[in-house]
């Protein structure tokens, strides 16, 4: 084929048309991942449940959605410090007490039980949800890892 004016110019033409397509793909992307304060009755029915049946006497003080890219996210943060991330169905992710222990009904038994029998006393202050399994942090400051059914992994370091 001979390359004509008139099929370079379209040939421009279509190239600035993509470019302009791409760009406007990824503006609306980065435009709608960001976190909005939302009211605590917006949280999905799964997550304001959980709250209520795990952390009874405590309330929800400030809730986000945090919108990203095609997924949604939920950030909890309850009256005594207690923060809680949830996916978009409101199943927890994060669960960080910070200095006060998890409730045991979050913990996976199989990690109650290596916790108690290995970790001198030690509290979990702190379960995270990970694709190979759970990231787990003791009030003695030890980070442990552990397998999806709860077997023991290693230590975090």
């Amino acid at each position: 084929k001979i390359l004509t004016i008139k099929n370079f110019t379209t040939m421009k033409r279509t190239k600035l048309f993509f470019a302009a397509l791409v760009c406007l793909f990824t503006a609306n992307t980065v435009c709608n991942a960001h976190d909005l304060p939302i009211p605590p009755a917006q949280l999905p029915a799964a997550a304001k449940s959980f709250v209520q049946q795990n952390f009874p006497g405590r309330t929800i003080v400030y809730a986000e959605k945090d919108t990203e890219f095609m997924k949604t996210k939920y950030e909890v943060s309850l009256n005594d410090g207690t923060e809680i991330d949830f996916d978009s169905n409101g199943t927890f992710d994060k669960v960080d007490c910070h200095a006060a222990p998890v409730p045991a009904s979050i913990v996976p038994a199989a990690i109650r039980q290596f916790v108690m029998s290995n970790c001198n006393g030690a509290a979990v202050i702190k379960i995270d949800k990970e694709r190979y399994g759970y990231d787990v942090e003791l009030s003695n400051g030890m980070e442990l890892k552990f397998y999806p059914q709860g077997e023991f992994m290693g230590y975090d370091d």
